[in-house]
């Protein structure tokens, strides 16, 4: 079957876009300029904090008190600089890291811990509204992934999602973490389009809107911790993503509501 991109725009109300014209309004945003959504997984489809936490709290039980927040800024500190440094699998970057926000709090995670919390991706929940906003989107666009992940971890998350994206593109077939540009110019490559064709859609600003912005692409911020303080799970970053809202599922209403 051949695939038209769709030919429609949708007005989007004050509370989930920053888009304003000169006057302060909130302009049209056409989404059927675009024919293939980017999307980020962990954060923004799967609900990694949950998950993150689960298995940080379960090997550092007998550590120092932390609260969540604090421990997930850790956890953000510990992965992105594993991250930054020479390639590695995802499995030994969370090794990595939970080893290192382990000793922060006076804990030495086992070997058998440390490879359960990298296993653990694979059990980390979907969002509530990711399946069905996903199912909703695929009715209108091609979808594809770009995530800091082992084939066989997102493959596991993918599941989850039930979806089939069109194009999935992993850390590990790039040799890289986002934010390094290399994983969207891989992404541009594999998709066959010019990038105002795609719309990049995630929740962190660090690992996502930052670099993509900086590639001319438009992006759309899923504010997951809208009502929260702090960056979570992400280190703390600057960027202006075009749109912005606080989860998938309003999104998808927006970006599939037909104006006549």
């Amino acid at each position: 079957m051949n695939w038209r991109a769709p030919r429609w725009s949708s007005t989007l109300s004050a509370d989930v876009t920053s888009d304003r014209n000169s006057a302060g309004q909130v302009a049209p945003f056409d989404f059927g300029r675009f024919e293939v959504l980017s999307f980020d997984c962990y954060g923004t489809l799967i609900d990694w904090e949950t998950g993150i936490l689960r298995g940080l709290r379960e090997v550092l039980a007998n550590g120092e008190p932390v609260d969540d927040d604090d421990l997930l800024a850790e956890f953000a500190r510990a992965e992105a600089a594993a991250e930054a440094g020479p390639y590695r699998r995802y499995r030994e970057i969370l090794g990595r890291a939970i080893r290192d926000v382990g000793r922060g709090l006076g804990i030495e995670p086992t070997g058998e811990q440390v490879a359960a919390f990298a296993d653990s991706v694979g059990d980390w929940p979907a969002f509530p509204d990711s399946a069905a906003a996903l199912a909703r989107l695929s009715s209108r666009f091609r979808l594809a992934v770009i995530t800091n992940c082992d084939d066989d971890l997102f493959a596991r998350s993918q599941a989850r999602l039930q979806v089939a994206f069109d194009w999935v593109i992993t850390a590990q077939q790039v040799g890289s973490y986002k934010p390094n540009p290399r994983n969207f110019e891989y992404a541009f490559e594999k998709i066959g389009l010019p990038r105002a064709r795609i719309l990049h859609v995630a929740q962190s600003l660090f690992h996502d809107h930052v670099p993509a912005k900086k590639l001319g692409m438009t992006t759309v911020w899923i504010n997951r911790r809208h009502d929260r303080p702090g960056s979570g799970a992400t280190p703390p970053a600057e960027a202006a993503p075009d749109l912005t809202f606080p989860d998938m599922a309003t999104f998808a209403n927006a970006a599939t509501s037909e104006v006549g």
